[in-house]
Parts: structure tokens; sequence; C-alpha cells
């Protein structure tokens, strides 16, 4: 990114910063589908190379549209960029299909795993490389084991007698086969078991430290996701609204109040309390 954001600054407030590479670049995006329903509205952001950056918010925010403009996906729900661009290595991309910016290396793991369910493990992982063309592909299979031993162990299991995070887990692993430079994941932790969000989160962790992979990775679970990323932006309306350090973000008491679920007194809020906020987000 060009600039480093002010702790706890509403998105557009910067102060200068030193210069790093930014691997994807969206510049005031407007989103409609149907023609009519307007999703995001000059949305801006930025995902500097070999960092995890978390797109945060709530129901309806606008992140999964934001995934799917840059992955291409829109026009299969009627939706279009009708203003603003997406850069990808400096490269336009706004307009490119989906193909094209698989092989340029954008890879998304959508919400809800969307694995093949009749086929088994390993042939799961195998189709996650075919925009790739013929190539040997057992040593990037190797190395996904490496990473993952328990696809390994299940190599030859039928995907869709997994438990869900195993099917995540598979997810990632097949993405990761596309040998991807920005890896996007829309709600990893989405009905999983806590323990299980943890490992998720550990191994996005593990994947960005050790093969220096870009991650974008969209998110409700705020805490966890804060836990890994390097930078944060908090979405509402299709806006940017908040953005900053993981850790700016993190101490950020709009942030804790609305997204961590802690309030003043550090302890989590009732049900009665959040009826009844004392202070609204000061962004609004």
């Amino acid at each position: 990114m060009t600039s480093t954001p002010v702790s706890g600054t509403v998105a557009g407030a910067v102060a200068p910063g030193p210069a790093t590479t930014d691997l994807l670049t969206i510049n005031n995006v407007e989103v409609i589908y149907d023609d009519v329903i307007l999703v995001l509205r000059g949305l801006s952001l930025a995902v500097p190379e070999g960092k995890i950056v978390a797109l945060l918010g709530s129901n309806g925010a606008g992140k999964s549209t934001t995934l799917k403009a840059i992955s291409g996906l829109l026009p299969t729900e009627h939706g279009e960029v009708t203003d603003g661009s997406i850069l990808f290595g400096g490269k336009n991309v706004t307009h490119l299909d989906a193909a094209e910016r698989v092989r340029l290396g954008l890879s998304l793991c959508m919400e809800g795993r969307h694995i093949f369910e009749h086929l088994t493990v390993e042939e799961n992982l195998i189709s996650g490389a075919y925009f790739r063309g013929r190539i040997d592909i057992q040593s990037d299979l190797a190395e996904v084991y490496a990473l993952l031993p328990k696809l390994s162990d299940m190599r030859a299991r039928v995907a869709g007698y997994l438990s869900g995070g195993e099917q995540q887990m598979l997810a990632i692993g097949r993405a990761l086969m596309a040998k991807p430079k920005l890896l996007m994941l829309d709600e990893p932790s989405l009905g999983l078991a806590p323990l299980l969000v943890k490992e998720i989160f550990a191994f996005i962790k593990r994947v960005n430290e050790e093969m220096g992979l870009t991650v974008l990775v969209i998110e409700q679970n705020a805490r966890r996701a804060l836990e890994v990323a390097d930078h944060g932006y908090i979405m509402e309306q299709g806006r940017i609204v908040l953005e900053g350090t993981a850790q700016e973000l993190q101490e950020n008491p709009d942030v804790k109040e609305f997204y961590l679920g802690l309030g003043e007194s550090g302890g989590r809020k009732s049900f009665r309390d959040v009826k009844h906020y004392k202070r609204r987000k000061r962004w609004l």
C-alpha cells in the first residue's frame, strides 16, 4: 500500500508511510445486480504482497460480493462492476473472465466449501490444477500432503463423507493446487466447531509464513481473523468504514464493542446491553 492508516482511523483518513508492493488493488469499485441493486459503493482496498488481509463485516455488508468481483464470478449472478477498477499484479483485471484470472494467480475458496462430493480427496486436489494444463502434479500433491497430513491419510476417501473441518481443509488444499499468488477465503470458519476454527486459521497463518502466499480472508469471526492478519478492513453497506493494522483494530474501542463482542469493561455484552448501546460507531 502507498499509505499507512493512523490507528483506528475511519477509511480515507491516512498518514504518509513507507511504500509497499500491493498485489491486489481495488479502486472505487461499484457493483450492481440485475441493473438495479447497488451493493458495492465506491469500495477501495489494497492487499500487500506476502501479507494476510482480513475483510470484516456483518451479513449483507458486501464481503462475498467483493470476492466475486475480484474473482470474476459476478456474471453468474447477474452482477457487474459498473465503475472503478481492480488491479492484480499491476494488470487491470476488472473485466477479465474468471478462468483467465485463475491463470493469472487468483484462487478462491468459496463459502460452503463446494468440494466435489462424489470424487475422492486426491481427485478433488487434482481438479484444482486443471487450469495449469498438462503438468506433472505429483510434487504439488506431495507439497499439499506435507502441509495437510490429514488429507494424505484420507486421499482415497470419498470427499462427501468427510467432516466439515476436513472438507474445509480439502477446499483450501484444492485451491493451493492452482499455485495461486493470492488465496481468497470466504468465511472459512462457517459452521465449524471452535477447535476446528482455531486449526483452520493456524493453517492459514502457516501457509502464509512457509509459502509466502498472500491471503485475503473474508470473515464474520473478527477475533480469529485479526489474530492471524497483518492488516484489516471493516466493511458496512458496501463501503470500507475503518482500516488499520490488525493490532490497531483489535485495540479500537468500537471494533471491540461491535465486532469482538467486548464492552468498555472488557467483558462480553449481554443481549440487553446490545439493545442499548451507549456509544454509536464513530464512523456513522
